[in-house]
């Protein structure tokens, strides 16, 4: 039955272009479709070939449309897009008719899969970057949410393994469907396993969250219940939604702890800069820095938000506009979102992304122990993410650290704090006399020239995951200024934490190479994180 034909066609295929020097061209090919795999063919006379590639089924990651470009010819009006492990591939059909054909047919067979994705790439990768996101990497995490992931599996996955203390009861009672809601998250005490969480008033009329690890048999089948074994996740939970069967209640409702986000389809960059002060609400604060107070807000009366608030003399027009014009130009999953200001009145407004668990070196403090050295590596991979977008919009963020990188309620970590970011057109910025630094996280042609560049926030990236590994500790936290300086211009390097695994390290120890040019870009580093996650996938 595996082998059986679902659907024969021949379809236009552009190269997947495995070498960086190999040219895009589109050949027609013989695709054909069976439970087991997707296969294409050269075609000539009528007559099936040999056979070019083969997809396994249980390895599609997404199956999607994309954007067409401008000017596309009119064979190329048609595109989808198959995403595996290891791979993207781009197929075009001959029309509406056969390329829906094709979606639902893919779709239909890749549903159960246990590693779909939740977001996916709406524009191609063209000339080494996605048309969409600007990210340089063919495998970096898509930038739109896929809507057919939800349609699939009927609950909400976590993108990152979630502790209990971000659990909180408001996340369930504030939920419409309260009682017997649930979530899917990836388990902080065993890695690599996920664990179902469900609210529930049976046994207590307030409420209470249980939590049931997912367990595999040797067979490679998931059960909660020892009797009630499935042969994938989806349908482990499509059987509880239905019957209770060893766990306190049956999975009713699905909970986001997104709920109170402002939706990615909320872009401010149409011309709406300005927001109105009497639509923001604030609830309390947050934190402060040198020019202000930071408050939780609520705004339009339903989106949490970050409200930093200027007072009056601590920041020039000037400064505050560079910051925020920055934020606005900036756009990508792993960079803190700027949602507008409140300009016309002191204290001046900048409102951005809430993130819920605050910094990423405060979240290190305090739950740390909790989180599995894959699930460090996660961290180290989101800020690198961001990192390689900017150095391809040339932008140097010059204050790289896990003070400046926040945590949202699914653990994603983003990159923030803007106010040192600058544009070059040649990779190179030399900074005014006198410019305040971080000399702990600065490479040394920053603290000897102030020259900053792509490099000099590669050397600073190594210090974050060096402060990811060791689980928030101050770098050199035995030396002053001056002596990190004198130091570090004698070779001296941080050592090897024990979190860290010895590739790992290597990897960080390469960013701290004297000459900049000897440091791996961003791109490089994004390309090592992901042959580490699939190694430790395999």
């Amino acid at each position: 039955m595996e082998n059986k034909t679902i659907l024969e066609e021949l379809l236009l295929k552009k190269s997947q272009q495995k070498k960086k020097i190999s040219p895009v061209n589109y050949k027609k090919r013989l695709f054909v479709l069976t439970k087991a795999s997707l296969s294409y063919y050269e075609y000539d006379k009528e007559k099936r070939g040999r056979k070019k590639g083969s997809i396994e089924i249980e390895k599609i990651r997404c199956v999607e449309t994309v954007n067409l470009e401008e000017l596309t010819p009119i064979a190329r009006q048609y595109p989808f897009q198959i995403v595996y492990k290891g791979g993207l591939l781009y197929v075009y059909a001959d029309n509406e008719e056969r390329r829906k054909q094709w979606l639902a047919a893919l779709h239909k067979e890749i549903k159960d899969n246990n590693d779909l994705l939740s977001k996916y790439h709406r524009r191609f990768f063209t000339n080494g970057r996605f048309l969409c996101c600007n990210q340089t990497c063919k495998a970096a995490p898509g930038c739109t949410v896929w809507e057919k992931c939800n349609i699939f599996f009927h609950f909400y996955l976590l993108s990152l393994s979630d502790a209990f203390h971000n659990i909180t009861k408001s996340t369930w009672t504030f939920n419409p469907h309260g009682q017997c809601a649930f979530l899917v998250r990836k388990s902080s005490s065993q890695a690599g396993t996920f664990t179902v969480s469900v609210f529930s008033k049976f046994q207590d009329k307030k409420g209470t969250v249980k939590h049931y690890h997912v367990h595999k048999t040797p067979q490679n089948k998931y059960y909660l219940a020892e009797n009630y074994c499935f042969e994938s996740i989806p349908k482990l939970i499509h059987y509880h939604q239905h019957n209770s069967a060893g766990i306190v209640t049956r999975l009713r409702h699905a909970v986001s702890m997104q709920v109170n986000k402002v939706p990615d389809t909320a872009s401010l960059g149409n011309g709406v800069w300005e927001l109105k002060r009497e639509e923001i609400v604030l609830l309390r604060e947050l934190g402060s820095g040198q020019f202000g107070e930071v408050h939780l807000g609520k705004w339009k009366g339903e989106y949490d938000v970050a409200v930093k608030m200027v007072k009056e003399g601590a920041m020039s027009e000037d400064e505050f506009t560079e910051e925020a014009q920055t934020m606005m130009k900036l756009n990508h999953p792993k960079l803190v979102r700027l949602y507008g200001v409140c300009s016309k009145l002191y204290p001046i407004y900048i409102v951005m992304e809430y993130m819920s668990n605050g910094s990423l070196l405060s979240y290190l403090h305090s739950h740390g122990k909790e989180l599995q050295p894959l699930q460090l590596l996660e961290i180290c991979y989101d800020v690198c993410d961001a990192m390689a977008f900017l150095e391809s919009c040339q932008f140097i963020h010059r204050d790289l650290a896990a003070r400046n990188c926040l945590v949202d309620s699914n653990l994603t970590v983003k990159v923030s704090d803007f106010g040192m970011t600058r544009y070059v057109l040649d990779d190179l910025y030399v900074s005014s006399l006198g410019t305040k630094f971080p000399v702990k996280w600065s490479a040394p042609e920053v603290f000897n020239y102030t020259k900053f560049s792509s490099k000099s926030d590669v050397w600073a990236f190594g210090i974050l995951m060096w402060e990811v590994f060791t689980l928030g500790k101050q770098p050199y936290e035995l030396y002053d200024n001056m002596q990190v300086i004198e130091k570090v211009s004698q070779g001296y390097r941080l050592y090897r934490p024990q979190l860290v695994s010895d590739i790992t390290y290597q990897i960080m120890y390469n960013c701290w190479h004297e000459l900049p040019e000897k440091r791996p870009a961003f791109f490089q580093l994004l390309s090592f994180f992901e042959a580490l996650r699939e190694d430790s996938r395999a």
